[in-house]
């Protein structure tokens, strides 16, 4: 197969009936691998942030314009990305973003200086931020809906694996070594990956054979009037605002308001890592087998729960590490419950032919809506001289209110899928 060969989606091929192929899996394996190295360069972030911070001598204010400015330039690329997102080879398009996302963690891993690291972080982002969109656009492109609940479920354990490996080993570096060494070891693997996505995926160019605006500005503005795409970005801004106010200041909270000692932050995040890895696939084969929006429903309730109990915590004063573990399990059993089919469902409104410039306007929206997360949370957020963290807990009020409107507005962007299925759910 060339480069030049147009390739059908797979899921118009015979052999989808019986299961994944060899290639398939392979696919999806890669897949997860590259959504891996994506996901630890900003989940890295936050559990450094209780060593870069003094390290660099800045506030937790300035750490959260170095968390947030990855989420606005990554924003901004996929913007710009989303009117050329259908007009390439998705294959290509990944290794031009790959190559970029490589440089921006390079830069990160040689930073003397705060201003370096946030350079760093927004080239990190203007590149970053465009290749999960492109990774979608590529599951939605070769998986029917009916199998995409389990492609997501194996894809999202790539959140697992970074909390199971990437984390811990980041931790281990930078308390034996320093913070740099950890985006040196993420330079590592993406080159890696890079090579992977060389010798192993085939073009993926069948939605070229499609009908395309050969203007990338109207093709772009097409994709967001849609008015039927509205609900949907709104149901993405949603769900990313509140992930992001917690996410930034989770190991600084842990460590500080709950009386966790920072050497065993590793073992916090690899236990629940461990358990992730397992829930993920689990969450979509019930996305697949009871349905896309009861299953998100489900982890409506229980995040909503775990983020109350979470915020919280410190009014018990220090806890153990026990009760941190489970409490973030549980947490990350409603997050997942959540992403996965979130992500299943809504791919299945785009048209093919703009599969590509809808995933990057989501992934727009994900990150700018997510970095206005991270500047609220560090403006709500207050630092006790004694390095504890004042109103935590009215982030998690926050969270709630977004995960109940993020549930009512999903059940109306559902409700034209299971119109045509036949269904009152789907």
């Amino acid at each position: 197969m060339t480069e030049q060969t147009l390739v059908a989606p797979i899921a118009d091929q015979p052999e989808i009936a019986s299961g994944f192929s060899r290639y398939q899996s392979a696919l999806i394996a890669l897949l997860a691998f590259i959504q891996f190295t994506i996901i630890l360069d900003f989940m890295i972030m936050s559990p450094l942030g209780a060593i870069i911070m003094p390290a660099l001598n800045i506030t937790a204010a300035q750490f959260g314009i170095a968390v947030s400015a990855y989420a606005f330039s990554a924003g901004f690329s996929g913007i710009l990305a989303a009117g050329f997102a259908d007009r390439f080879d998705r294959k290509k398009l990944l290794l031009f973003f790959y190559v970029g996302f490589t440089l921006g963690t390079t830069l990160c891993a040689l930073a003397p200086t705060f201003h370096v690291l946030l350079v760093g972080r927004i080239v990190t982002g203007l590149f970053g931020g465009v290749m999960g969109s492109v990774v979608l656009a590529i599951i939605t492109d070769l998986f029917a809906l009916n199998l995409r609940g389990r492609v997501m479920g194996f894809v999202q354990t790539a959140f697992a694996a970074s909390q199971v490996l990437g984390i811990p080993a980041g931790l281990y570096l930078s308390n034996h070594w320093n913070w740099h060494v950890s985006f040196g070891a993420l330079v590592g693997l993406s080159i890696a990956g890079m090579a992977a996505v060389l010798l192993v995926m085939k073009p993926v160019n069948g939605h070229l054979l499609l009908k395309q605006d050969t203007n990338a500005f109207h093709h772009l503005i097409a994709t967001v009037g849609q008015p039927r795409y509205t609900m949907a970005f709104a149901v993405t801004t949603l769900l990313a605002t509140g992930g992001y106010m917690l996410m930034p200041f989770g190991s600084a909270y842990t460590v500080s308001n709950l009386g966790i000692d920072i050497t065993h932050l590793p073992t916090i995040y690899l236990v629940s890592g461990l358990f992730t890895i397992f829930i993920g696939p689990l969450v979509g084969r019930a996305s697949d087998a009871f349905g896309k929006f009861p299953t998100f429903a489900f982890g409506s309730f229980v995040s909503i729960v775990m983020v109350l109990i979470y915020t919280h915590l410190d009014y018990l004063g220090h806890v153990a590490l026990t009760t941190a573990i489970v409490v973030n399990v549980l947490m990350f059993l409603g997050i997942f419950s959540r992403m996965i089919p979130s992500q299943a469902l809504i791919s299945a409104i785009p048209e093919a032919s703009q599969r590509g410039s809808f995933s990057a306007v989501s992934a727009s929206l994900q990150q700018l809506s997510g970095g206005l997360g991270s500047v609220l949370a560090a403006a709500i957020i207050a630092q006790n001289a004694d390095g504890t963290l004042r109103h935590f807990d009215r982030l998690g009020y926050i969270v709630v209110a977004t995960s109940l409107l993020s549930l009512l507005l999903m059940y109306l962007v559902q409700k034209p899928i299971a119109k045509r299925a036949g269904k009152r759910v789907v």
